[in-house]
């Protein structure tokens, strides 16, 4: 029964799940034909599947050659990644191939077959990726090369050093998430898709990268606890508690709340660069492609903003609110909207005895400036009652049925969660 009136509470879930699972996904998610592609493209499309849940769907809605260009991205950045995660790798071993990954694109028969990691596949089979790679544009390449190179210089900085300074924090963010926003950027200004600024202007472009990444630390602090990771800088947290892991103590409950909303406001600092970048975006599937995880990621900040809930289990999204999001967020004043309706939410939950409000309320102000609603956000939440009816009973009648959506739809909803 808690289920029911969750989904009559969201009766627009209701409609937008039914919806997307009778074919509205196709509007922002259509998939690759494997038959059109080559045997080395559909294997690297393969691997994509296999190893994200989060962006495989986005990437195949791409158009044209920028969707192979930033599949190939993906998989090089996702090989990278593997060789840092393997604990299993020595230090000295590890440290020379992140520095030099980027050299094994051009080198045909480079492989690694003693990673233990569960996505090793893309090493062990990294001469079928890097073969794609060389069958890019020179344009492209150049892009996901330098971005490789950098990113595995920052990799090895962080690697025997935890995230002290708000400022290292943002380094971090940058080299494993701001660099990746200014590669797409370039690879869809390459395209032609995007004009030149959107590639030029790194700034934008590394909060793009940064707003998901300070999101999903946030949002993993307990997950990231348990396996024995910090990514929370010290510099906030260690004015409320001896050590990071403090903040899950029943006693600490209040100053772990407080530093969550600390670190939740820096985030939000990002939104306007956010809301900017994709106001001069001019091509629907990029416009798709960058704008559901941002909303994704104002939604789930907002979900965990003064929630005693991120230091005991996972904070998550409604299935049926990631859909909405996905199947609304599709031009720049529907995101503002959604941003604008975020924002308020948090702004509604401000303590007034917060030690970070007053940031927060300024910070929200600025938001509020570069979205204030008008008839999108009017539409955005209309549905007629015939609709409206319809979905209730639906739910009344079918809420077990949708409680266990198809596999298929559970990774496209994925994109939200990841």
């Amino acid at each position: 029964m808690e289920l029911l009136r969750k989904w009559l509470g969201h009766p627009e879930d209701i409609y937008n799940l039914l919806r997307f699972k009778m074919g509205g996904y196709r509007a922002v998610m259509p998939r690759v034909d494997p038959d059109a592609l080559g045997c080395g493209l559909r294997t690297c499309y393969r691997y994509l599947n296999q190893t994200s849940r989060s962006f495989a769907a986005v990437i195949q809605a791409l158009d044209g050659e920028l969707r192979h260009a930033v599949c190939i991205f993906y998989l090089v950045l996702r090989a990278l990644d593997t060789v840092e995660d393997d604990m299993s790798i020595p230090l000295d071993v590890k440290v020379p191939m992140l520095q030099e990954f980027h050299s094994y694109l051009y080198q045909p028969e480079w492989k690694y077959m003693e990673s233990k990691e569960k996505h090793r596949q893309v090493l062990e089979d990294f001469p079928t990726i890097s073969m794609e790679f060389r069958n890019l544009s020179k344009v492209y390449q150049d892009v996901i090369y330098d971005v490789c190179h950098k990113m595995g210089v920052g990799m090895v900085e962080f690697l025997e050093k935890k995230v002290d300074s708000q400022h290292e924090w943002d380094k971090y963010c940058h080299y494993v998430a701001g660099l990746v926003g200014i590669g797409l950027s370039r690879l869809f200004s390459a395209s032609e898709l995007e004009d030149s600024i959107v590639g030029q202007d790194t700034e934008l472009a590394n909060s793009m990268g940064l707003f998901l990444q300070k999101t999903n630390i946030i949002r993993d602090y307990l997950e990231d606890q348990m396996e024995g990771r910090e990514f929370w800088p010290r510099e906030v947290w260690s004015r409320y508690a001896q050590k990071l892991s403090d903040l899950t103590k029943p006693e600490n409950i209040e100053v772990a709340v407080q530093c969550l909303n600390e670190l939740i406001t820096n985030a939000l600092h990002h939104v306007p660069d956010v809301l900017t970048y994709l106001s001069r975006l001019k091509n629907q599937s990029v416009f798709n492609f960058c704008a559901i995880p941002q909303v994704m990621a104002i939604a789930t900040l907002a979900a965990c903003y003064n929630n005693k809930q991120v230091f005991r289990g996972m904070v998550k999204i409604r299935k049926g609110q990631a859909v909405t999001l996905m199947m609304d967020a599709t031009n720049i004043q529907a995101v503002k909207a959604i941003m604008y309706q975020y924002v308020e939410e948090i702004y509604q939950k401000i303590p007034s005895t917060d030690p970070s409000s007053n940031k927060t309320q300024q910070v929200i102000a600025s938001i509020r400036a570069m979205s204030l609603p008008g008839s999108s956000m009017a539409s955005r939440h209309h549905y007629s009652p015939i609709y409206l009816s319809c979905a209730m009973l639906l739910a009344a009648l079918s809420w077990q049925y949708l409680s266990t959506l198809s596999k298929a739809t559970e990774e496209y909803v994925q994109a939200g969660e990841n």
